[in-house]
């Protein structure tokens, strides 16, 4: 969970006033929109600093560096990151259950849509073995893939179709949730190709339904 306003502290590990609090939101949200703009690697400090009328001195009294802020936004994302798990529950079968799929997907977009600057940015430096970011893609996704890993191991378990036992519930969540990621990472640019966001919802819906419900 987010911490209380009572437990953030500087770099010194003093607790901050209202009025550094402020300062330190100006200077995060400034780095929300400057990501917007640019990559991590070409962000800097100075550029931070200035967004908000302040000096790189301010900035440093809160923040290490620009990864330090950056990680720090990718940490709060995830905290605001809708609580899906609840949806895996129960039956997912015939229309109910599509219905439970169209709103994991609406939900994924409509994430990506409020934070997808810093998930990019959370993105591509795990992708690049950076361990702090790698740690915080990690608690984000993982308690997805468990939900429905094991609803597709328990939906499968009392089923008596055959399957392939070439196909694994982990390696299908996976896949699922690398195809939500991306979709909707990209939603605007598919919609240039003539893909409304209906269409990505509605589409993303039943191959997540048939995934876990066959």
């Amino acid at each position: 969970m987010n911490k209380p306003i009572s437990e953030i502290v500087d770099l010194r590990g003093r607790p901050l006033g209202q009025r550094a609090l402020k300062k330190r939101r100006q200077l995060m949200d400034a780095t929300v929109e400057l990501l917007k703009q640019r990559s991590l690697r070409d962000l800097r400090v100075v550029d931070i600093a200035r967004a908000v009328g302040t000096s790189p001195a301010t900035f440093y009294q809160y923040f290490k560096d620009v990864e330090d802020v950056a990680r720090q936004l990718a940490e709060e994302a995830t905290e605001k990151m809708p609580s899906l798990m609840k949806l895996f529950e129960g039956d997912w079968q015939g229309e109910q259950g599509l219905q439970k799929a169209r709103d994991v997907v609406d939900a994924f977009i409509q994430y990506w849509d409020e934070h997808g600057a810093v998930l990019r940015v959370r993105n591509v430096a795990a992708d690049e073995g950076n361990p702090h970011f790698l740690a915080v893609r990690s608690k984000a996704t993982t308690p997805l893939l468990g939900a429905m890993t094991q609803h597709m191991e328990k939906q499968w378990a009392n089923s008596t179709e055959k399957r392939s036992t070439k196909m694994k519930p982990l390696a299908a969540a996976v896949a699922m949730g690398a195809i939500l990621d991306r979709l909707s990472a990209y939603r605007k640019e598919l919609e240039t190709l003539g893909l409304s966001r209906a269409d990505i919802v509605e589409t993303s819906a039943h191959i997540l339904h048939k995934t876990l419900s066959s």
